[in-house]
């Protein structure tokens, strides 16, 4: 497909239908994260969904309560995505599987690098809540293929 901005995401198995922020870098060369718990965003440094590559949507588990994503964990291989382009498209893409990892070993090749067709990667903390720190010990990825262009 060719690019166009992310403007919604739904993901009707664990209840989100968001509209979807611009995230960038930071300074210090990691992605924004929206600065609440609603809405998502899409990295701009990543494909849009539906081309070729993976496309990046973060969000938050909670943030003074149940944040975008805080079921994300739950999504079963084969569940649907879909997202609203700004050229009026919503590709859909399928859930292929859903990871945890320790954010000190966060897989960032599996996640941001090139992949040969159209992939989506939903990303948000999870594990344990470290109250030290105020923030959670891991990283819950759901990864997902395209399955039907726009229509």
């Amino acid at each position: 497909m060719a690019r166009s901005v992310p403007v919604r995401l739904q993901i009707a198995a664990i209840g989100v239908d968001s509209t979807l922020m611009d995230l960038g870098l930071r300074a210090d060369g990691t992605m924004e994260v929206p600065p609440s718990g609603f809405p998502a965003g899409w990295f701009t440094g990543a494909p849009t969904p539906g081309e070729l590559g993976p496309a990046i949507i973060a969000g938050h588990i909670d943030w003074k309560g149940p944040g975008v994503f805080f079921e994300l964990h739950n999504l079963k291989p084969g569940d649907r995505v879909i997202i609203t382009r700004k050229d009026g498209s919503k590709p859909v893409f399928r859930v292929t599987r859903v990871e945890r990892f320790p954010k000190d070993q966060f897989p960032t090749t599996l996640v941001y690098g090139n992949i040969d067709h159209a992939g989506l990667r939903l990303i948000t903390c999870g594990g344990s809540f470290n109250r030290a720190t105020g923030h959670y010990e891991d990283n819950i990825v759901a990864f997902a293929d395209l399955v039907a262009p726009a229509r």
